[in-house]
């Protein structure tokens, strides 16, 4: 019997967890000399006061969102992925192939294809390093962090190279008009009042929506979620009943490269329209916190990309309207992911003695 009630897991501690960090983020604003609640107002009114606001919130939770279900579905296996950045950039590459060397007739078809590219350089770009554990014995950790800096190097090699529109700056061409997305502005302006002005979000974020629903039937309502879960739990188990190493890391691990690289269809074909050096802005890295609070589930998942989505714009907003530093900006999230995931049984072994003490009374 589990020592405490699934809701509990899935609910108090990730709630618990980011009211220690609120009240840590709030001293430490405090010490600056600022106010924390008139901190916390702007963030809201930044973040969600507004469609624009609205709009770059859902911009960076739909990043937010394809990074976190890859590293959910490796942590499904008992991998860890961190390389999620080095795969979005692969993804920004196969976008970028796509929507520079295909004449596609209209946005639907581009999107389409720019996915599947997506999808394919980010799983080829993850399918190196789980060669290298599966056959190898190369530890997963070192080596997709590796990756990652390669794939910059190699995107840096690119842009002033081969791919290099003309002029001074390190990017590809715009994009043909038939590939660009429509943004939330395009899909929501009614009358004379339009919606999401300049905000970035894109049709992406069903894409994402989407997303997350195709991974939690995979993982919960199919053969093969079954066996990644198996493996997940237990080796030797997995392998006395029959399922490969081989095959769970290979697949895990390519699935979860799509998925990263599938992240750069919102970044690089909906919001910037072309492929430009760190297009990524560390959102391979965010996807592990996401991962973690939102307990590898998709929906999850979905709930800790908008906080973190919430985080990202409000953040932007201080640093913009008062005199916190954007420093302290990414110390507060620092913090968000520190009790999310580093120090998780500091809430968790309290709250388990005390739903045991509950029940024996």
């Amino acid at each position: 019997m589990d020592a405490m009630p699934k809701w509990a897991d899935v609910i108090l501690i990730p709630l618990i967890s980011i009211l220690l960090a609120a009240v840590l983020s709030a001293l430490v604003i405090l010490a600056i000399g600022e106010s924390p609640l008139a901190a916390l107002q702007l963030m809201i009114e930044g973040a969600l006061g507004s469609t624009y606001g609205w709009g770059y919130t859902l911009y960076y939770a739909t990043n937010f969102i394809f990074t976190g279900l890859a590293v959910s579905i490796a942590f499904h296996a008992r991998l860890f992925n961190i390389g999620g950045e080095g795969q979005a950039v692969l993804g920004g590459l196969g976008v970028a192939l796509a929507c520079l060397y295909i004449p596609w007739p209209h946005w639907t078809l581009a999107l389409l294809g720019a996915s599947v590219m997506a999808a394919i350089f980010g799983a080829a770009w993850a399918a190196i390093p789980a060669f290298l554990q599966a056959k190898r014995g190369s530890h997963i950790v070192i080596t997709t962090i590796m990756f990652n800096f390669i794939a910059a190097a190699l995107l840096n090699y690119l842009l002033i190279g081969a791919l290099k529109a003309p002029g001074m700056e390190p990017a590809t061409p715009k994009f043909p008009e038939a590939t660009q997305l429509p943004s939330f502005q395009d899909m929501f302006s009614f009358g004379e009042t339009p919606l999401f002005r300049g905000a970035p979000a894109n049709v992406t974020f069903f894409v994402a929506i989407a997303a997350c629903v195709l991974v939690w039937a995979l993982i919960w309502r199919t053969r093969l979620g079954y066996e990644i879960r198996s493996f997940g739990q237990s080796e030797s188990a997995a392998k006395y009943a029959g399922i490969s190493p081989t095959k769970i890391i290979m697949v895990s691990m390519l699935i979860s490269g799509a998925l990263a690289g599938m992240m750069a269809i919102n970044n690089v074909q909906g919001e910037a329209e072309r492929l430009v050096l760190n297009a990524v802005e560390g959102a391979g890295f965010i996807g592990i916190a996401v991962a973690l609070m939102g307990r590898n589930h998709p929906f999850g998942v979905l709930v800790a990309a908008l906080l973190f989505g919430f985080l990202y714009q409000g953040g932007a907003e201080l640093a913009l309207w008062t005199s916190i530093p954007r420093e302290l900006i990414i110390v507060i999230q620092a913090l968000v992911i520190l009790f999310t995931g580093a120090l998780d049984n500091m809430v968790r072994m309290p709250l388990q003695r005390l739903f045991l003490s509950m029940r024996r009374a």
